[in-house]
């Protein structure tokens, strides 16, 4: 006897009348299919790696990023300690600026790192004491803030390079 369908519920399936393949204790499983997934090195195509496409035009501006990097990091560090709460926030703004222009740019998140590399470079380095005592660095809030939120915006322009993307990647360099 069969019971009467409730409306609400959905009729389940009836079983199949063809048999199930049974294997024995030592035959192997049958292989399922399974979907092509992304290789662990294999790139997307939003171009994240720097070795993605290395054209004389990405490395030229992977260079002068780099570059840039280190000018404004110097100049940071010396406005910075000149004038001190205009100075820091105008260092802080051009390093910002720097690290989303090059994000921009380049239209990878290396875009940021790499200014960033040599921002951070030109800092160290002027932080670094001298033998004789001289230090552009003397360890205020001042110089404390300007090297924590220069590494907190490279970060921030780093990670959020994905929000403005909409796939395409015209006008980056050597695309």
């Amino acid at each position: 006897m069969t019971e009467p369908q409730d409306p609400k519920r959905p009729a389940r399936p009836k079983a199949s009348s063809e048999p199930r393949e049974s294997r024995g204790p030592g035959e192997p499983r049958p292989q399922r299919q399974q979907h092509r997934s992304a290789q662990p090195n294999e790139l997307s195509q939003s171009g994240s790696w720097p070795g993605q496409s290395l054209k004389p035009g990405r490395i030229a501006g992977y260079v002068v990023l780099l570059v840039l990097g280190f000018v404004v990091g110097a100049a940071g560090s010396l406005v910075q300690a000149a004038w001190f709460p205009a100075g820091l926030l105008l260092a802080l703004a051009g390093s910002a600026g720097l690290f989303y222009g090059g994000v921009r740019a380049v239209a990878t998140q290396f875009g940021a790192l790499v200014p960033a590399a040599g921002w951070i470079v030109a800092v160290l380095l002027l932080s670094a004491g001298r033998p004789e005592g001289d230090g552009l660095f003397v360890g205020g809030l001042g110089e404390m803030l300007f090297l924590l939120g220069g590494v907190a915006l490279a970060v921030i322009c780093a990670t959020m390079s994905r929000a403005w993307s909409s796939g395409g990647r015209t006008g980056s360099l050597g695309a």
